[in-house]
């Protein structure tokens, strides 16, 4: 029985002692509320607020960050960079481009709602 064997056993104590733990302190939670009187159903009502373009808002990150892999790759093997300059021109474009995916998103829904408000 070498090492490998506690990360599982670890991992498995852990998770059940931290479900535990959070089903315990709920629980007390929801008791100290029936004391006070209080209802413990409505405790921390938690406003929704509407996102219609939340699929936009993922999808145009998500490109932007694919376009921003692909040009890093392009600009990588183009230049012919080690590993360490490499890593940083793939963190730069994918922070840039994700931006920019972020912005564009930004961009149209302050146009629609423009739109609406006349």
């Amino acid at each position: 029985m070498g090492p490998e064997i506690l990360i599982p056993i670890t991992f498995f104590i852990c998770t059940t002692l931290l479900v535990f733990g959070l089903r315990y302190m709920s629980n007390k939670e929801k008791m100290a509320m029936i004391e006070r009187g209080m209802e413990p159903g409505l405790a921390k009502p938690r406003p929704s607020a509407p996102t219609p373009f939340l699929s936009l808002k993922f999808g145009l990150l998500l490109v932007g960050l694919g376009l921003g892999l692909l040009i890093a790759m392009f600009t990588v093997r183009a230049a012919g960079l080690g590993d360490d300059e490499g890593a940083a021109v793939y963190f730069g474009c994918l922070s840039m481009f994700g931006g920019f995916g972020l912005i564009i998103s930004y961009a149209v829904e302050k146009n629609w709602l423009d739109k609406q408000k006349d």
